[in-house]
């Protein structure tokens, strides 16, 4: 056993007369191979008995990658120098890591003696493991000699992977040449695919073939990313480049090319004169404002009579600012301070239960999210062709009712209309909560 603060009297009530040769060959050695390193080696022909124990000893996770053949008979003061110089391949030197702990140092103590930090050691150990688990998989040596230099940072991250999943995992990082980095996002990548069964597009890709997972993740991403046409564009172009099966490719290129077509269809739509913004809010983005705006809002169910009667105004009263409207009204919304909404003087807001109300295609992706439309009714007459208006329209639920609907600025000319109930300015969409999808790392330990 080894350790580095060992008290003498331990020493001394340790060895018995009969071992008095023994301890002196050994103090002899001591001095020659191990004089720089701030350590007693005790030895023993017994372990200690429990009660004389410091700390109980590390143990690390089996199955251990064994030690070479050539690093066996070295004695504790060999195996710390063949760390500390590195002597061998890593995978070679790691196993002897494990060994050291078994009789009593610590990651610390460890990194003290040889100069490899903890957290090295952590990837050293676990990715000699998988190595191992490798070999006894008997994957192709041409594949396992790709992580000979330095490797064990790349294996290290697909630990979390099943044995069948390592193979092919190791496979592809071998062919494709990835980094650390990239080693990660195909371990989560396979990690997570089984757990989003029944997610759009989901059979499209084949769980056995990483570079089908990650193209799953790039296109899963595309889709959740609703904010930035280009952005979605991208991550569905990256999820095309990284598949593998020809199923998988088919079933990406006819969604680029539909993808392609909305744009297609947006850009045409802009060029005709769609000036109104629709943003996203941001959670939290009311409590950050440093302005902020407070408008009345009724349901587009509840037709004209809703938009009539809401408040006109409300202001900012005495010293501490208290809102106050012109009436009572039982639903406000409170939106941070954006430049359309700042200067209304009779706002209001009108709640869509999804975006079909709006004359203009919107993506797939927020058809069927529920919107706020908010409109000034301060400006009722309809002026522009490509403007957007609130108007009344007879309901479709058959009760005869009127339910309220964005209308473009030529189509209500067309029909002779020439006042709304107020231009349309903005369009919310509800914020979204971000979830990112990480592997949680599990200490080695």
């Amino acid at each position: 056993m080894l350790s580095l603060y060992a008290p003498t009297s331990l020493s001394l009530t340790h060895h018995h007369h009969h071992h008095s040769h023994r301890r002196s060959h050994h103090h002899h050695r001591l001095k020659t191979h191990v004089k720089p390193i701030s350590a007693t080696i005790i030895p023993s022909s017994t372990p200690y008995p429990q009660q004389q124990l410091f700390y109980q000893p590390f143990r690390p996770p089996a199955p251990d990658a064994p030690i070479p053949s050539h690093f066996r008979s070295l004695d504790t003061g060999g195996r710390i120098e063949t760390l500390s110089n590195r002597l061998g391949l890593w995978f070679e030197y790691a196993p002897l890591i494990s060994s050291l702990m078994r009789e009593g140092f610590t990651p610390s103590s460890l990194e003290e003696v040889t100069g490899i930090s903890g957290v090295e050691q952590n990837l050293l150990v676990v990715g000699a493991q998988v190595r191992y688990s490798l070999l006894q998989s008997n994957i192709d040596p041409e594949i396992l000699s790709f992580f000979d230099n330095g490797g064990h940072s790349l294996l290290y991250e697909i630990r979390l992977l099943s044995a069948k999943e390592r193979v092919a995992a190791a496979r592809y990082l071998a062919e494709k040449r990835v980094d650390p980095r990239g080693a990660q996002e195909v371990a989560r990548a396979i990690k997570d695919f089984p757990r989003r069964r029944g997610d759009r597009g989901w059979d499209w890709f084949d769980y056995n073939v990483p570079g089908d997972c990650l193209a799953f993740m790039y296109y899963r991403q595309s889709r959740e990313n609703r904010d930035s046409l280009d952005k979605r564009m991208a991550t569905l172009e990256k999820a095309l480049e990284l598949s593998e099966t020809e199923k998988a490719k088919k079933a990406l290129t006819e969604e680029l090319k539909r993808k392609y077509d909305d744009a297609d269809d947006e850009k045409s739509e802009i060029k005709d004169g769609v000036k109104v913004p629709v943003v996203r809010m941001k959670t939290g983005e009311v409590a950050e404002a440093t302005t902020v705006v407070l408008l009345p809002v009724c349901e587009a169910r509840e037709g004209v009579d809703a938009v009539l009667g809401a408040p006109l105004e409300c202001r900012n009263l005495g010293e501490f600012g208290i809102v106050t409207a012109e009436k009572g009204w039982k639903r406000w919304v409170v939106l941070p301070g954006w430049e359309p909404v700042v200067g209304l003087t009779a706002g209001v807001v009108v709640a869509f239960v999804d975006a079909r109300a709006l004359p203009w295609r919107v993506n797939r992706g927020y058809k069927e999210e529920a919107i706020l439309v908010v409109a000034d009714r301060g400006a009722k007459e309809v002026v522009a062709d490509a403007g957007f208006y609130l108007v009344a329209v007879s309901g479709d639920n058959g009760s005869g009712g009127e339910e309220l609907k964005v209308e473009r600025g030529s189509a209500l000319k067309e029909r002779g209309v020439e006042e709304s109930l107020g231009t349309v300015v903005l369009v919310v969409r509800a914020p979204r909560e971000e979830t990112e999808d990480q592997l949680r790392d599990e200490d080695w330990e």
